[in-house]
């Protein structure tokens, strides 16, 4: 049986690259526009569409009232790409699994 750690599905977009391609280009929004809509900084705004900063919480509600979608599916983008990364990154050679037994 093949381990699902194994297993390479794709790379997710960081949200604020889906962000970027679906809100802010097509429907010519600056930053600072949509930074306002939000109630956010610019500088916050433009650290989660350059992907320096993720999407928690608080974001992933002014992004559901602001643009759409639920609060849910933004941070499951976020889950999803914070995932991948870890994977991408994180050595699990030295890691073995632990027998189990009841208590």
């Amino acid at each position: 049986m093949r381990d699902v750690t194994d297993v390479a599905v794709y790379n997710p977009p960081h949200p604020g690259e889906l962000d970027t391609v679906v809100y802010v280009e097509p429907k010519n929004l600056s930053a600072r526009e949509l930074a306002a809509k939000l109630g956010v900084a610019v500088s916050t705004w433009n650290r989660v569409l350059t992907g320096a900063n993720g999407i928690g919480f608080a974001m992933a509600l002014r992004l559901s009232k602001a643009l759409g979608r639920s609060p849910e599916s933004w941070l499951s983008m976020q889950y999803n790409y914070d995932l991948w990364q870890a994977k991408e990154r994180v050595n699990l050679r030295n890691v073995s699994k632990a027998k189990l037994t009841p208590a």
